[in-house]
């Protein structure tokens, strides 16, 4: 963790940045204030967590970094709900899940987005093209271009990735 001088570094950069970090993040997310100030804080969690101080002179460029990943993460949550959402609704309302269900479904939904997000493309591809386009592995492979070994090579990389990210603690 930071020493106590890092803490109060930490604190002049905050004091220093947030707001401008805060205007940047609300131009990128068309002017919603709440989610700005939300990744701003989440910026600085992600700062504190990875045990590093931005080099002089690279703090805007530093936090942007953060915050750009924390964007992105942001959209691709709200695309993967948005996903489940509609997927809900055109189930009958007897069979719903809970709110509490519907929250872990969600994570678990975000936690393998993220760590198919991490694999190589051709590794993803494969791996949606066989579980959620229902192709067989002899299809993805004519579909990549690559052989039936490769295919399996790559669905074993990626339920492992899958499997590893589900058995990270929630963040």
């Amino acid at each position: 963790m930071f020493s106590n001088a890092l803490n109060a570094d930490l604190g002049m950069l905050y004091r220093d940045h947030s707001g401008w970090l805060f205007g940047w993040l609300r131009r990128r997310l068309g002017g919603n204030t709440a989610d700005a100030a939300d990744l701003v804080q989440d910026t600085y969690v992600r700062l504190i967590d990875s045990g590093r101080y931005p080099p002089a002179g690279e703090h805007r460029a530093f936090l942007t970094q953060i915050a750009r990943g924390l964007v992105i993460d942001l959209h691709r949550r709200r695309r993967l709900e948005t996903a489940y959402l509609e997927a809900l609704a055109a189930r009958p309302e007897e069979v719903a899940p809970s709110c509490e269900q519907r929250a872990l479904v969600l994570d678990t939904l975000t936690r393998i987005d993220q760590a198919l997000d991490r694999l190589p493309a051709r590794v993803s591809r494969a791996f949606l093209l066989s579980r959620f386009e229902g192709l067989t592995y002899q299809q993805v492979a004519a579909r990549l271009g690559v052989s039936h070994g490769a295919v399996r090579k790559y669905m074993l990389k990626a339920a492992q990735a899958c499997l590893l990210a589900l058995d990270e603690p929630a963040r």
